[in-house]
């Protein structure tokens, strides 16, 4: 079952999220590429930085909407920042604690995937503390709150390199940004293709939380192998968060069980705990794309409709949502 956060998540401003605040402190003007292409070259003899600067992070699109395709060259491209994301690099759970690392998020090509590129996120242990490395990338200064999240996304069944067994567990999580918050919102998807905290796997958890300490939630477990791509939805609106996979309803909470605040979005690769030691584990968790409608609730089919012409058009980034 699903765990509470009980370390207050900090901000990670560190060198990874530096760009973001120059863009800012600097008035970005529009990106001069169709839709904030991401990826796209700089203008002969310009510096990154420069890059970074033409970057606008809210280019033009449908009101209200997000919508990332993660064409990135790695964690420290300044776009990555500029468009809203951050690499989690500072301590706390949940996991091993303070074993949170930017080595393990890259952006490669994957020909499975829509459009061809991906986020991938890998968490490494050899089941030592010292050896263990978890991933997260999250979203800063969006609010995110009443509305539709999508995101496609590949969960793995069994480590890319190593002995299976370990307790890891694949999420797609809008939360709070503050854990003592009084209006403490949670959605969680947390897939654990080997089980944990006493269950047995695969198991996928949808939570909605209303506290996370002492832990107040609700959650539905699926026991189901997952392995491959899955399209994950949460529809957030009329008081009631419908959590739905590849177009198939899993869970319905409401009551105290709804967003009350804006949260951030979080992918996140991390395990439970360390149930064994030997040669190191390779667990990679994929994203395709995300895609939020603010204020709506967008079905499963027109996500992907929405999805489809934005690869059609060549955009790769649109962000018309308003600030924190």
């Amino acid at each position: 079952m699903s765990q509470p956060r009980r370390t207050p998540r900090r901000r990670a401003w560190t060198v990874l999220a530096l760009p973001a605040l120059g863009c800012l402190l600097a008035a970005c003007s529009a990106d001069p590429t169709p839709a904030g292409r991401a990826g796209a070259a700089a203008p002969a003899g310009s510096t990154g930085s420069a890059a970074a600067a033409a970057a606008s992070p809210t280019p033009t699109g449908p009101p209200g909407t997000l919508f990332d395709t993660f064409r990135y060259s790695g964690a420290d491209d300044p776009q990555l920042a500029a468009h809203g994301w951050q690499v989690r690099t500072d301590g706390g759970t949940p996991g091993i604690k303070d074993t949170w690392s930017p080595a393990g998020a890259s952006f490669p090509a994957d020909s499975t995937a829509q459009g061809g590129r991906i986020l991938q996120l890998r968490a490494t242990t050899d089941g030592t503390k010292q050896g263990t490395r978890q991933t997260e990338v999250s979203t800063t200064g969006t609010a995110f709150k009443n509305g539709t999240f999508a995101a496609r996304i590949y969960l793995g069944d069994e480590p890319a390199s190593g002995k299976n067994g370990d307790h890891i567990v694949q999420s797609f999580s809008a939360i709070s940004p503050d854990d003592t918050s009084a209006n403490y919102s949670e959605l969680d998807y947390e897939y654990m293709a080997n089980g944990g905290w006493g269950s047995v796997g695969p198991q996928l958890d949808t939570t909605s939380w209303f506290k996370s300490d002492p832990p107040d939630r609700v959650t539905h477990a699926l026991k189901q192998h997952l392995k491959g791509w899955h399209t994950m939805m949460v529809t957030a609106v009329n008081g009631k968060a419908t959590y739905t996979l590849d177009g198939k309803e899993l869970f319905t909470s409401n009551g105290k069980y709804v967003p009350r605040e804006s949260m951030d979005v979080h992918f996140s690769d991390w395990f439970i705990d360390l149930p064994f030691t030997g040669a190191a584990r390779n667990w990679d968790m994929k994203i395709n794309w995300f895609y939020y409608k603010a204020g709506e609730a967008v079905s499963p089919a027109d996500v992907q409709k929405t999805v489809d012409g934005f690869y059609a058009a060549g955009t790769d980034y649109v962000n018309t949502v308003p600030k924190s």
